[in-house]
């Protein structure tokens, strides 16, 4: 006798039940027939606007909410949908920069549950796994912005890109922020596999916008762009970061876009990496607009000054000051180190760390390790309340094993005690020693970062930030194009050039840094001579 229909869900709640009982998200499947199957039978609901799509291993979300913000001072309605949340999965799902609305987040789900229910029948009936949680949720998406309906998609893959759940879509502009190893189980173990996993959604007659890459990422991009007879523009060659300018709230930076110039954009954001994020966003937008003409000024700040990045150097309390950061792999590490010493200007800092098991928790350790310095004296080690975090005690062990003294070091299961724990040492040192500001950084994974950010009462999206005319200028990030004689606007010639013809590996030994600056700590590497990075 077949089971009985499950009742519909009432409540955002429910539906997330319903979603958590699937397959988790970090449980990749690679395919992607069931959901062309379940666009099919939703009447293609991911060609009902023009889509804006984003991969890359850091910077994706920040990148998107800037080209959505800009878009929608363009007068654009916007649907963006990105991944993980923080407070509320209505966070994935946003319309015209908010989370969806409830009530249709969860009508929705009802409306489309019943093709949910038939593809999970075909799966079933084939020997397969039913549509997993990011599967379900991504068809819930498509839904979601065909009923609203909205005039562009800003989408954000999952995981990787040829076979990513979001790669249902035939994007106009694809972009790639920069790559480096992570997931390295699923998606390769160096830069040039990963980065053919992700130039999946690059599809024909499209465009590629890339940030500046590892010589074999960048090579892996432009062949596959060719080959599918799309366009491209690279950041450091045809756009970045002319310079930069701290300031109280964020930065000023000027920007050489692909079509036009925009010097002095107010950025409520820190860290360098901020910065080359806003350029990577720049360029998408030129291109989303036919890539000839530039931006009106004056809606490119609009838009800019609007931007909020939660769980990103957000600072959630002051005095002490808490800063939580969900960087999650040590390219984010080394990203968030340089941008916190830059902005906040803190002398002593104790750190909260809490990694999930399936990234490096090591390298992570050993990049805050050698990135942080002398300036870091305590280092608490927790875990979330995810099923993956790594237990406390363990993650302690790995710390010693990336050259952590053991009288630094204090490890609890319970995040409210880290905190507790990491906001007395800030304290102590700040009123043992007269002048000295002492402060607290959460970061490592951004489950941590969730629940830490809903302890300390923060709100459930970031308030707009603002710069100030008082800025105090700062070197560019190191670009990786500039050791073999290339600068901004010379560009890679669509027709003759190779990034192999760039890249002389026989003339360059080691690899060249990408997009962030080189260490501030006084630590140095490890005693091992292990791997750092």
């Amino acid at each position: 006798m077949p089971d009985e229909p499950a009742e519909a869900p009432e409540t955002v709640e429910a539906v997330y039940r319903d979603l958590l009982a699937r397959a988790p998200e970090n449980k990749m499947e690679p395919r992607m027939e069931p959901m062309f199957r379940a666009m099919e039978l939703l009447g293609e609901p991911q060609r009902a606007a023009p889509v804006i799509h984003l991969t890359g291993t850091n910077g994706k979300t920040s990148t998107a909410r800037m080209i959505e913000s800009v878009l929608r001072a363009y007068g654009l309605r916007t649907g963006r949908y990105t991944s993980p949340h923080l407070s509320s999965v209505t966070e994935r799902i946003s319309i015209d920069g908010a989370p969806v609305d409830r009530g249709t987040f969860v009508r929705i789900w009802n409306e489309i549950l019943p093709v949910v229910q038939v593809v999970d029948a075909e799966l079933e009936a084939a020997g397969e796994n039913r549509l997993t949680y990011f599967e379900a949720l991504t068809v819930l998406g498509f839904a979601v912005f065909a009923d609203e309906p909205v005039d562009v998609v800003v989408l954000e893959v999952g995981l990787g890109g040829i076979t990513d759940a979001t790669n249902v879509a035939d994007a106009a502009v694809s972009v790639v922020s920069p790559i480096s190893l992570d997931h390295s189980d699923l998606l390769g173990d160096t830069v040039a596999e990963i980065a053919a996993e992700k130039a999946g959604i690059i599809k024909p007659g499209g465009f590629l916008v890339s940030a500046a890459q590892e010589p074999d990422a960048a090579q892996v991009l432009l062949d596959v762009a060719r080959a599918v007879d799309a366009g491209f523009r690279f950041g450091g060659v045809d756009f970045g970061v002319e310079s930069r300018s701290v300031a109280v709230g964020g930065q000023q930076v000027s920007v050489q876009g692909i079509a036009g110039r925009y010097p002095e954009l107010t950025l409520p954001l820190h860290g360098g990496h901020q910065a080359e994020n806003l350029a990577l966003a720049v360029a998408a937008l030129e291109a989303f607009f036919g890539g000839e003409k530039p931006l009106e000024f004056d809606l490119l700040q609009q838009g800019i000054a609007e931007v909020t990045a939660p769980g990103r150097l957000e600072v959630v309390r002051n005095a002490p000051t808490i800063v939580v950061d969900a960087a999650h792999n040590p390219a984010g590490i080394k990203a968030t180190a340089g941008a916190l010493q830059e902005a906040f200007g803190l002398e002593k800092l104790v750190l909260v760390v809490g990694v999930l098991q399936e990234k490096d928790a090591l390298s992570m350790l050993t990049e805050l390790y050698r990135e942080f310095g002398d300036l870091v004296e305590d280092l608490c080690l927790t875990q979330s309340d995810s099923p993956r975090a790594i237990p406390a005690g363990e993650l302690a062990q790995t710390a010693l094993d990336a050259g952590w003294p053991e009288e630094d070091l204090f490890a609890t299961e319970s995040v409210p005690d880290a905190i507790e724990w990491a906001v007395g040492r800030a304290e102590a040192t700040t009123a043992g020693e007269a002048g000295l500001g002492g402060g607290v950084l959460i970061t490592g994974s951004i489950t941590l970062v969730a629940e830490a950010r809903e302890l300390l009462g923060a709100p459930s999206a970031g308030a707009p930030g603002s710069g100030t005319p008082e800025a105090v200028a700062v070197p560019t990030a190191v670009d990786v194009f500039n050791d073999f004689g290339l600068e901004l606007g010379d560009g890679l010639d669509e027709d003759e050039e190779d990034f192999d013809d760039i890249f002389d590996e026989n003339d360059h030994d080691g690899d060249v840094d990408g997009g962030t600056q080189g260490p501030r700590g006084s630590r140095g590497p490890r005693a091992d001579g292990g791997d750092n990075a």
